[in-house]
């Protein structure tokens, strides 16, 4: 069966590889598993058809089948527990890597992106100033703790895994902010994910599509 997933026909990260598609893109890839995109316009995504897909109306959106999936995480999980590759073969690791995928989405993602909206939207706010600090503190301690567990580990929990996946995904936000110049162990651990082939295999046809869009 083919998998079809969403992604941005326009996308706003503007092919810097942001968008949550791209963490959908990487796990097919490093799955070695064939994908198309059914690319949606913001427009489309309130239109009915995309709702029943995503009730929330964003991206992406995973089919195969008569299943549909949507949150990033989600799919991910998905495509790591059906095919090789992303999860650890014995229950304790494949439950810790797990753990680290829930890690990246709710407790580190989450002052990330609102430190990423906030540089868009609230930047002549007269709170803007004190609220950017708060916001860089609170990724800051998140950044300690996860710096201390890493360690000179390349990877959060033996090999490779979903978990590092989506923890790079997430990390990867943070490079306009220059906050991860202070942490040279995540910033190499980020610099690994976006080595492995996999990644580079998605964030080209991510790429390709700004690209295509920017021409036309």
């Amino acid at each position: 069966m083919t998998i079809t997933i969403t992604a941005f026909e326009r996308s706003p990260d503007r092919g810097r590889g942001l968008a949550r598609d791209m963490r959908v893109r990487w796990a097919l890839e490093e799955a070695g598993q064939p994908y198309e995109v059914r690319l949606v316009s913001f427009e489309t995504m309130k239109q009915p058809a995309h709702l029943a897909r995503q009730p929330f109306g964003q991206i992406p959106t995973y089919e195969e089948g008569d299943l549909t999936l949507f949150e990033s995480g989600a799919i991910v999980l998905h495509i790591a527990e059906r095919h090789g590759g992303l999860l650890p073969r014995d229950a304790d690791g494949r439950a810790r890597a797990i753990a680290w995928m829930f890690a990246a989405l709710n407790t580190v993602e989450t002052p990330i992106f609102e430190h990423s909206l906030a540089r868009i939207l609230e930047r002549d706010e007269p709170w803007y100033e004190q609220r950017l600090r708060a916001l860089e503190g609170s990724i800051r301690k998140r950044l300690d703790s996860l710096a201390a567990h890493l360690g000179d580990a390349d990877w959060l929990d033996g090999t490779f895994s979903a978990g590092d996946l989506l923890m790079v995904s997430v990390l990867l936000r943070l490079k306009s902010a220059n906050i991860l110049d202070d942490y040279p162990s995540l910033a190499a651990y980020v610099a690994r994910g976006e080595a492995r082939p996999a990644y580079q295999r998605a964030f080209a046809a991510q790429l390709a599509v700004f690209q295509a869009a920017s021409a036309g």
